[in-house]
């Protein structure tokens, strides 16, 4: 299905799932659904609930494709070359062990950005099944030439470490069944049918998977819509739909371009937007709603000027008409944009919550604790042995542990094998070693218990016998603060507890940890209003989110389009089917298609930018749309914000008259 945005394509995949049980006599158990995130995968499942009865909805196998890929690999793990309890390693982890073996090749030609650069290049290498030694033969730029070099060591150090990265939860499965026949078959029996929405974001390794589970038989059904597909580096569009269309040739295309979301002025204003793309699928976006308002252009003389236009004409707006807050959301192109707006609601009182931004998982008590737990589950892990080595404090120093790393490089071990190994005398003092060997004792014995009780128990023995909860109040200026983050491991340790017992089946703590490590990082997906609030996001954030009232902030060349698309080419290898002015212009599509009823643009002639003020004009983007559907405001900065919100007080203050001061 080439679904357009708003046109229901999520519900229309499951109710052909429901469909394949009801009418067409499929067992569930033998139907997955995979989707793009977790908060799409709940919303399946809660559908798909209304439509089947419990035990059908239970069977099914709903989830992403990293969480399809993590299971696979467990039902096989020896056969994919990986011992029980294995870390999976997010990205803040992957980077840290990147600029780690950088360092020791002495390679900062990139300064401090070269880890993320080289992280990059690697992860695009992975989506594209390319191997270190088939990068390494390619020809390159020095950036490519730096990374190919670093791909094979950090592939060694992730198996040495018994650890995946995140993308090795698609392409080690997908090696695993390109190269185990048996362990194919077994699949294939298991997935007889596959749905998959979003398939617009698939990568080559995301389609080899499905192709791979498919085979001959071709019982699929996706969806997708190339007009909202998400970067895949540097601008570059995933070619997932176009190579579907190639190796299933005798798939039926249907298209949904009836959208129930948007009034006809600003789908019109979608379909301009677009069209300037080139496009493997040609679609046109219509509705049965009214016309609408015309869209209004905002000019700022600077980003504070903007915050307080929007902020205000909202306020008015919000007065005049009685919408809820949760009914506005106002879009920015890069995270740095919120601050002026926060700024701007915080001095109305009005409520607002932040999409895209840091989770539960980003807290440092809790990746502290999840470093724990990984140690313990797998005590190759150096990353995590690393980590908390000092956390709490143990006068383990850094000299203690330079030491401890030559001696484990000389042995070829992990971090915690060379601490016990009689042969570190030599190197440590009787004072270095004693509170070293005082930890790795204890991580040992820990280990011994791992595999004997149950997994919630563990961990809170584990928090108890590091004294956690002391050593946050002696860290923390604030006794608030200190409780605050050992509410968050409360959380933690409720959530894994939670898991536990929505398994049929026993689970270790290794296959806990492993799923919460997913679960944290497939929330990209912003979480829900958690009130009557202002949505304050990124465009990136609020793809699949709808709202009454948008207003797209930052419309200027450098922003949207950002200045990295306008710099130079995309290099050929990473190219794919898209360059990178055309991910910009996808992403304005999306903030285009997010608004139901008003699209409200803003941009500003001056910014700060690294610390300078720099002349901006607006976004090529608001001249692709229709002109005559544009209503262009310029505002004075002394007059602007005033004459909107003494409007608004004024009507503040009839309403207090009809209904009383309160």
């Amino acid at each position: 299905m080439l679904a357009g945005a708003g046109s229901g394509k999520t519900t229309v995949v499951t109710h052909k799932l429901a469909w394949l049980v009801r009418d067409y006599g499929l067992a569930p158990r033998h139907i997955a659904a995979l989707t793009g995130s977790n908060k799409a995968a709940r919303a399946m499942k809660t559908c798909a609930a209304d439509l089947l009865s419990g035990d059908q909805a239970k069977a099914l196998t709903i989830g992403t494709a990293h969480a399809l890929g993590l299971n696979i690999l467990r039902s096989r793990l020896k056969d994919a070359g990986h011992r029980p309890g294995f870390s999976i390693y997010d990205a803040e982890e992957s980077r840290a062990l990147l600029a780690k073996l950088l360092a020791a090749q002495r390679q900062q030609a990139g300064g401090k950005d070269l880890p993320a650069q080289v992280q990059e290049r690697i992860a695009l290498w992975k989506r594209a099944l390319t191997t270190p030694e088939q990068a390494q033969a390619e020809s390159g730029d020095q950036l490519h030439d730096v990374a190919a070099r670093i791909y094979g060591e950090y592939e060694q150090r992730l198996r040495a470490y018994n650890a995946l990265d995140l993308d090795d939860l698609i392409l080690r499965p997908v090696r695993l069944l390109q190269e185990q026949p048996e362990i194919l078959a077994e699949w294939r029996k298991r997935i007889q049918y596959l749905l998959v929405d979003d398939y617009q974001d698939a990568s080559v390794v995301q389609h080899e998977l499905v192709k791979l589970l498919v085979g001959e038989r071709g019982g699929l059904t996706v969806a997708g819509d190339d007009d909202q597909s998400a970067p895949a580096g540097r601008g570059a569009r995933p070619p997932g739909l176009k190579r579907l269309q190639q190796d299933y040739p005798r798939l039926k295309l249907i298209r949904l371009e009836q959208n129930y979301r948007s009034t006809g002025r600003i789908l019109k204003a979608a379909n301009a937007l677009i069209a300037h793309n080139p496009r493997d699928f040609e679609k046109t976006l219509w509705c049965e709603l009214d016309y609408g308002e015309p869209m209004r252009v905002f000019k700022a003389r600077r980003e504070e000027h903007e915050a307080e236009l929007v902020v205000a004409d909202l306020l008015r707006h919000k007065l005049k008409t009685g919408a809820n807050f949760r009914d506005y959301a106002i879009l920015a192109r890069e995270p740095a944009q919120a601050r002026v707006f926060e700024r701007a609601l915080r001095e109305r009182r009005i409520p607002y919550f932040l999409g895209g931004v840091e989770s539960i998982f980003d807290k440092t008590e809790i990746k502290d604790v999840l470093a724990y737990l990984r140690l313990l589950c797998n005590p190759d892990d150096d990353q995590a042995f690393l980590r908390v080595v000092n956390t709490p404090r143990r006068e383990i120093g850094p000299a203690t542990l330079e030491q401890l790393a030559q001696h484990a490089a000389e042995l070829g071990v992990s971090l915690v094998q060379a601490s016990l190994d009689d042969g570190l005398e030599r190197r440590l003092g009787a004072r270095q070693l004693a509170p070293l060997r005082a930890f790795t004792k204890w991580a040992a014995e820990a280990v011994g218990r791992v595999r004997k009780n149950e997994p919630v128990k563990i961990v809170s023995d584990v928090i108890a016998e590091l004294h956690y909860e002391e050593w946050l109040r002696e860290t923390c200026n604030d006794d608030k603060i200190a409780a605050r983050r050992m509410e968050s491991i409360l959380e933690l340790v409720n959530w894994l507890q939670r898991l536990a017992r929505q398994s049929e089946e026993k689970r270790t703590l290794g296959d806990l940890i492993g799923d919460l490590t997913l679960i944290g990082y497939l929330e990209q997906d912003c979480e829900d209003n958690p009130g009557n609030c202002v949505a304050l996001m990124t465009l990136h954030a609020a793809r699949g989110m709808e709202f009454q009232h948008v207003y797209m902030a930052g419309m200027e060349e450098g922003l949207l389009p950002h200045r990295s698309s306008l710099a130079e080419p995309v290099p050929s290898e990473l190219a794919g089917e898209g360059q990178a002015l055309e991910g910009e212009r996808r992403l304005a599509y999306i903030g285009v298609t997010r608004a139901q009823t008003t699209l409200t643009f803003s941009y500003a002639e001056q910014r700060r930018r690294g610390g300078e003020i720099v002349i901006s004009r607006p976004s090529r983007f608001l001249h692709e749309l229709p002109l005559e559907d544009l209503c262009w405001e310029e505002m004075s900065e002394t007059a602007g914000p005033q004459v909107i919100l003494a409007a608004a007080e004024e009507r503040l203050a009839g309403l207090r008259t009809i209904f009383g001061p309160d």
